[in-house]
């Protein structure tokens, strides 16, 4: 590898200093660091790492995630495979892995806790606990995954309990998901080994836990919307922040990263040495991770920047390699072939038909959030004709379906509010957390429609205006696309901008249909086996 030197002011950020330095490189290392006399224009600092994304939700291989991502000061990612992992079971974390390993970029996988999430919907793989033991014993799997089945912790479910032992065996973390989680609940989740949070949406409940010793992630994705609520957090509690994306839709990657996060942190006046804390060297300490920290000997991973306001990143280096450089990737695209699990049949019309022996009903209704990834519960007098309930587009309550992609089943049927579609649908492939194919029009005719343009390409994202279909194929695991990131950002764009032209007001309409079938967050949800109800953790019986 090239030996080279590097000048720029250094940003120090474990002593919080900054002053002149020439970085001295030899065999993709930091061999030595001297003090300059000059000042310089730009800013050395340590490389960014997103403390938690599922890679798939970027609809990208983990090769095309790490080649936009470099463009914004992003060198290491902790991952969590649970996407795949339930399409797929271990076979798809290999994938993530073999693939991910053939680019200079450090990705830290982790073994997925929960495949299936729940036993109220079919997933395409178990992943068991002596999946989860073999896992472990791996150098490259970091920690065990986020255990949302925190019911599970709190009851001391053997299964669950067995697999955060296994954790502790081999001397790895264990990553927490407990939205609204409080009190003597919350310290008992805590005290059985669970070490990060990224679900609190508001101050209260992240205090809450805070005190208890547990980590924060501060969570801006594409979907998930947490850091207005909590970034004064950085202020009083440094060592124990971190900052994640979760689910970053490819447009979004594209705009940006954790750099964003960095920039409105300081926007909001949180001390330059607090903030770069969260973003660079927390997540490194609390995971072991083998990000270089601007230290003699450590790997010469590292970023430089024009300006501490502006942070607009000149330069991304990972093991003294150049991967970025003024807004361009250095890392070229990586062939990978499609892997899958998609057995489906297509659909008719007719299967979306939800019988009722009255002129009207009062049928429950899924409130969708914008930019949360919790729902609300409403009740709503939904009119019924020819003996089948209708969609009200006054009212914005759509018909909302959830297609097993694993089996031939009967399609199972909500309603939901909060889409706003005027006509046509939207469907999708990726829906936390099994991934079956979930879909939400404004008639039957448009929801099978968009949900055959799915099933067409095993797998992928679609529009139905009227007798226009456009669909993004997404061939791995019905999840991910295997053509260039840049590409992928651009055919999703449409899609979002199409989507909206049916009158969705959603800020990402496709990331928060994907989330409608996610049972382990309150409060009413979707999945194949039906309607769930996410407080009292059961399925209704039925819509009304």
């Amino acid at each position: 590898m090239n030996t080279f030197q590097i000048s720029g002011n250094l940003v120090d950020i474990l002593q919080a200093e900054i002053y002149p330095a020439t970085l001295h490189i030899e065999n993709g290392r930091i061999a030595r660091i001297t003090r300059d006399s000059q000042s310089y224009s730009s800013y050395l600092l340590p490389g960014f790492t997103d403390a938690h994304v599922h890679v798939e939700s970027a609809m990208l291989i983990p090769s095309e995630f790490a080649r936009m991502a470099v463009v914004h000061g992003t060198i290491a990612t902790v991952s969590d495979p649970h996407e795949i992992a339930n399409v797929m079971g271990v076979a798809g974390v290999n994938y993530m892995l073999e693939n991910g390993k053939q680019v200079p970029f450090r990705f830290n996988f982790g073994a997925p806790s929960c495949v299936p999430a729940t036993t109220f919907e079919t997933a395409g793989a178990t992943i068991t606990v002596a999946d989860i033991e073999a896992l472990l014993e791996r150098s490259d799997i970091r920690y065990l995954t986020e255990m949302m089945n925190f019911p599970g912790v709190l009851h001391k479910d053997p299964e669950v309990m067995a697999k955060i032992a296994a954790a502790k065996k081999a001397g790895k973390p264990v990553d927490g998901h407990a939205p609204g989680l409080r009190g003597d609940a919350a310290r008992d989740y805590i005290a059985a080994g669970i070490s990060t949070d990224h679900e609190c949406f508001t101050i209260e409940e992240a205090l809450d836990k805070l005190k208890y010793g547990m980590h924060i992630l501060i969570r801006e994705g594409s979907a998930a919307k947490n850091f207005e609520a909590l970034y004064p957090l950085l202020n009083n509690y440094t060592d124990h922040i971190m900052f994640c994306s979760d689910d970053k839709h490819p447009d979004n990657l594209e705009e940006g990263h954790i750099n964003l996060l960095v920039k409105r942190a300081l926007a909001h006046g949180i001390d330059l040495f607090k903030v770069l804390r969260a973003a660079c060297i927390n997540p490194v300490v609390h995971y072991k991770l083998d990000n270089g920290l601007l230290k003699e000997n450590d790997p010469a991973d590292f970023i430089v920047v024009d300006n501490l306001e502006d942070f607009n990143i000149l330069a991304t280096y990972i093991d003294g390699m150049k991967v970025a450089e003024n807004g361009r990737t250095l890392i070229p695209s990586i062939a990978s072939a499609p892997v899958n699990n998609f057995i489906c049949n297509p659909v008719k019309a007719t299967d979306f038909c939800i019988p009722a022996n009255s002129a009207e009903v009062s049928a429950k209704v899924i409130a969708a959030l914008d930019g949360q990834l919790i729902t609300n519960a409403l009740q709503e007098i939904l009119p019924v004709a020819e003996g089948n309930v209708q969609n009200s587009i006054p009212k914005d309550v759509l018909k909302l379906a959830v297609v097993n992609r694993y089996r031939p089943a009967a399609p199972a049927m909500a309603f939901i509010h909060g889409f706003g579609l005027q006509r046509g649908a939207i469907a999708s492939s990726v829906a936390h957390d099994s991934h079956n194919i979930i879909a939400v029009g404004t008639d039957d005719e448009s929801l099978a429609a968009a949900i055959n343009a799915v099933i067409a390409e095993r797998g992928g994202i679609s529009v139905v205006n009227g007798a226009d279909t456009a669909v993004l194929p997404l061939p791995v695991a019905g999840l991910m696309s295997n053509l260039d990131g840049y590409t992928v950002a651009a055919q999703y764009s449409a899609l979002d901008k199409a989507a909206k032209a049916l009158g969705s007001r959603l800020a990402s309409p496709f990331m928060t249909l994907s989330f409608m079938a996610l049972l382990v967050i309150p409060h009413l949800k979707l999945s194949d086996l039906g309607l769930f109800d996410g407080d009292k953790f059961q399925l209704l019986d039925n819509n009304f």
